[in-house]
Parts: structure tokens; C-alpha cells; sequence
């Protein structure tokens, strides 16, 4: 039930004993978080994600015609 890891001491131990009021609050949000964090990842990388066109070569310019200037 209330036993698991307190980060702050790097301790197992009862959760309410040490002091952790609420340990199911903080791993939802953290999964909602991380969650979310994953979602803007997959989103932006489709986004940016983009197969360059190929464009025809420009046209060759045209040589100087003689004795114009």
C-alpha cells in the first residue's frame, strides 16, 4: 500500500511515515507530464519533418551577341 522510494533521501520506506502525504497525486501528474512532453515530440517531428523537391536547373544564360555592348 504506502510503501515506496523517497527521492529526497534515496530511502524505501512507508510513504506516510516519511512524510509523503499524497505519492499518487505526484506519479499521475508525472505520467500526464510525460505523456504530454511525448506527444509535442511526435507532433513537432512530423511538423519539421519534410521531403525536400527537387527543382529543374536554371536555364544557361545567353552568350554576348558581337559588337553590341
Amino acid at each position: 500500500g504506502n510503501y515506496g522510494y523517497n527521492a529526497a533521501s534515496g530511502e524505501y520506506g512507508d510513504m506516510i511515515e516519511m512524510g509523503i502525504l499524497d505519492p499518487t497525486k505526484v506519479t499521475r501528474t508525472a505520467l500526464q507530464n510525460a505523456g504530454s512532453v511525448a506527444g509535442l515530440m511526435l507532433t513537432t517531428e512530423a511538423m519539421i519533418a519534410e521531403i525536400p523537391k527537387e527543382e529543374a536547373p536554371a536555364m544557361p544564360d545567353m552568350g554576348g551577341m558581337g559588337g553590341m555592348m
